[in-house]
């Protein structure tokens, strides 16, 4: 899929419409902390290959602290809501399947470290969340992956991987991703309600080309609370929750598909000659998790199982664990 498909694709994101209904202003303001990771997994794990490691920590404002030109625009554009801006500094850690030799194939996943900041604007109707993020970063060296990966097994007495000597090269990156997630009730049964969160999301720029839909089953109370759980590049939601009740808890269930025009961890450098490898088109996800908000604070685990992301992959089904943290004040 070509780079101008992908940003129509992301631009008529954008432009379709929510529905009108009463959204919630809230003041507080969130701070998120996430690690993805095979270490957090609830199943047997594919430790330190393909997506091995992912860090994020995010601040989300209340509804009151966005400037007014913003608040304005989005009002036009998507309809009236309350508007939220947040701010996140992420790193993602790429490896192969084999990280015991210091010249890994080249038929397999290259190393690659990614470091972020993403700032979003957040437009909430009631019935509805959209959010445009804008993302500035780094791929390579510079982002740290190989000392941060490598220090942690220092600490733990693990074995370091010895082939980040031919990790993608210094570049930067710019990314847009626009997506909107519905919230559509489905009814409720003793007190416990049900909802379907169907999603939808786009990434034009040299990190990532692609368009995502989805669709998420929740059973619980408090569903209103929010829109589902983030994951550090994942799904379309984000890290707004407004408590409307002292105990909030879901489970959930969701499936997504992607497709993928390129992506700089798996096709290489966008200005560099290097490794790569031939990325799928087409990559399918299937996920299952939980989340609790208690006292101003909510814990979220998602467990993630994702199809092959490149054709020359030695596994079947990749999985990872999504562990989150955040805390209103």
């Amino acid at each position: 899929m070509s780079r101008p498909v992908i940003a129509f694709a992301a631009v008529s994101l954008l432009s379709l419409p929510a529905f009108a209904a009463t959204p919630q202003q809230d003041n507080a303001n969130i701070v998120t902390m996430q690690v993805e990771n095979d270490a957090v997994s609830t199943l047997k794990g594919t430790s330190d290959q393909y997506y091995t490691s992912g860090l994020r920590l995010g601040w989300t404002s209340g509804t009151q602290q966005v400037p007014a030109f913003l608040s304005d625009a989005a009002n036009k554009v998507w309809g009236d809501g309350v508007q939220r801006v947040s701010v996140s500094v992420s790193q993602s850690i790429f490896t192969p399947r084999n990280t015991q030799t210091r010249n890994p194939s080249p038929d397999d996943h290259p190393y690659a470290g990614i470091l972020g900041v993403t700032g979003s604007l957040i437009h909430d109707t009631g019935d509805a969340q959209t959010s445009l993020s804008v993302m500035l970063g780094i791929v390579g060296p510079g982002a740290a992956g190989r000392e941060v990966q490598n220090g942690f097994h220092d600490i733990i007495g693990d074995t370091p991987n010895k082939g980040w000597g031919t990790q993608l090269r210094n570049e930067p990156l710019f990314e847009i991703t626009p997506q909107r997630t519905w919230r559509v009730a489905l009814g409720s049964y003793s007190g416990v309600a049900f909802d379907a969160l169907p999603s939808v999301r786009a990434g034009f720029g040299l990190e990532k080309n692609y368009v995502q839909a989805g669709v998420r089953f929740r059973v619980g109370q408090g569903l209103e609370s929010d829109y589902g759980v983030a994951r550090i590049d994942g799904y379309g939601a984000t890290d707004v929750y407004t408590p409307t009740q002292p105990f909030v808890w879901y489970v959930f269930g969701g499936l997504d598909g992607q497709v993928v025009g390129t992506d700089v961890t798996l096709t290489g450098n966008n200005f560099h000659s290097g490794r790569s490898v031939p990325a799928k088109w087409d990559v399918g996800e299937l996920e299952l998790g939980a989340a609790v908000v208690y006292r101003g604070v909510r814990i979220t685990y998602t467990q993630v199982w994702q199809t092959q992301q490149f054709s020359t992959a030695k596994s079947g089904l990749f999985n990872y664990g999504s562990l989150a943290a955040a805390v209103r004040f």
